[in-house]
């Protein structure tokens, strides 16, 4: 008799199966991994956009005119990331007084089930998770920070 060196159809279906139960796991994981870098990227880009109007606020004495059309800020990149081609939240001034502002980072193509981050001037954070549009702003919600639990 000759002997066949090689592997089953068997071993072959357990491995594959084994690398797909794997993939499963690993696959959400590493997209919800993504998603939460590219939130910290837009409150990162928030941020820099308050210090951005406060320096306007050293200049002028007021937070108006920030903003060009729209809201789109006229001192500060309107995208996040700031850098590179792909757009995965926009940011807008939604509000600016003399002596007040808010901050939006709206979501966009991949991101755009996540839900909108705010930062006002009186440092509030804010994150609509549920993205219906409206931030619950009673004591405790989860919409008042941009952390996963807060």
């Amino acid at each position: 008799m000759k002997k066949t060196a090689g592997f089953t159809l068997i071993e072959v279906l357990i491995v594959v199966s084994i690398v797909a139960i794997l993939a499963a796991i690993a696959i959400p994981a590493y997209q919800d991994s993504i998603t939460k870098g590219r939130r910290t990227d837009a409150a990162s880009a928030l941020q820099g956009l308050a210090q951005a109007m406060e320096r306007w606020y050293t200049e002028k004495g007021t937070y108006v005119g920030a903003a060009g059309t729209g809201g789109v800020p006229s001192i500060f990149p309107s995208k996040s990331p700031i850098d590179g081609s792909a757009t995965y939240y926009t940011l807008t001034i939604s509000a600016a007084a003399a002596n007040s502002y808010t901050l939006t980072a709206t979501a966009t193509g991949a991101q755009a089930g996540n839900g909108n981050l705010t930062l006002s001037s009186t440092g509030a954070r804010t994150w609509d998770r549920n993205n219906d549009g409206a931030i619950s702003t009673t004591t405790g919600s989860s919409e008042n920070c941009w952390e996963t639990s807060c």
